[in-house]
């Protein structure tokens, strides 16, 4: 394997991680996130109040696409995810609305959960039809835009035309036993570390179980079209699979692309031909669903 653009990737993440011990703050790891993920890249953006939540545009288009980053409820903005949010618009033909959620600790359950639903009803206020809506988003901002369809179901809200999710974190218990099998392959997710995020996202008296914050628990019926693109060396890998069970179960429909050799979030480095491919593929997708 040595040689191979993802040995490159792994170096990066590592000499990144690397760094953080006692003494880092979360600003700093913050900052070093957001460096990670966007690889200093800028994307252009129009901002936009949501409803009271600071958000943007990326791209052009009548569909409309939410995006939901991730970082562990933690970390993560705009500005990290910017370029992976103009990609996504660019494959996919559509608008991106990219938004910048209260993050934990400062601000637990629900407020990133209160957020993303606003900018959800706030986007259909607008008057964008649902069948040109889509919603989307990776690791724990999966987590994220599947939980704010529970909520918005139980609101009387209609659901949109498609779901994509990359490298989702929907399981706040982490049962998996991909979290085992995985653990010597996966540089960002290992158990120990998401045990202590899910901490810091609930508070000391939170229940990971409950469907909220835990959405592959919920009531996973009537769901619109599911992709899912995830790396074979994720230890959230599990999550994907019995999102793929549950789903079909409820008589759902969910495509799930289990990529070889590829780690959480790949499709953040653009460097990577997998990630490249992965982009395209998701934006197929969603122009296919959205279309008029």
């Amino acid at each position: 394997m040595s040689g191979k653009p993802i040995d490159a990737v792994l170096a990066r993440i590592t000499d990144t991680i690397g760094q953080w011990g006692r003494g880092t703050t979360l600003d700093e790891m913050r900052e070093g996130f957001a460096q990670l993920v966007s690889g200093g890249r800028r994307a252009a953006f129009t901002p936009v109040d949501a409803g009271g939540v600071p958000a943007g545009w990326f791209g052009t288009g009548e569909a409309v696409v939410i995006y939901c980053h991730g970082g562990g409820y933690q970390m993560g903005s705009m500005l990290s995810h910017g370029p992976l949010m103009a990609d996504i618009a660019a494959a996919s033909g559509a608008r991106v609305l990219g938004f910048d959620y209260r993050l934990a600790p400062e601000h637990r359950f629900p407020a990133a959960l209160e957020d993303a639903f606003t900018v959800y009803r706030w986007a259909l206020d607008q008057g964008i039809p649902p069948e040109r809506l889509a919603i989307a988003g990776e690791s724990a901002g999966s987590g994220l835009a599947l939980a704010t369809l529970l909520k918005a179901r139980e609101a009387g809200l209609p659901m949109p035309a498609a779901i994509a999710f990359l490298s989702p974190w929907l399981d706040m218990e982490a049962r998996s036993e991909s979290y085992d099998s995985r653990a010597a392959l996966d540089p960002l997710t290992q158990r120990a570390k998401v045990l202590m995020m899910v901490k810091t996202y609930l508070g000391r008296d939170g229940d990971p179980a409950a469907p909220f914050a835990s959405p592959i628990n919920g009531d996973l019926s009537g769901l619109p079209p599911i992709l899912v693109h995830v790396g074979d060396h994720e230890t959230v890998l599990g999550d994907s699979e019995l999102l793929a069970e549950r789903v079909r179960a409820a008589g759902g429909s969910v495509d799930l692309a289990v990529w070889p050799e590829m780690i959480h979030h790949f499709q953040v480095f653009p460097e990577l031909a997998e990630a490249r491919a992965s982009i395209a593929a998701i934006g197929a997708f969603l122009r296919d669903r959205l279309a008029p």
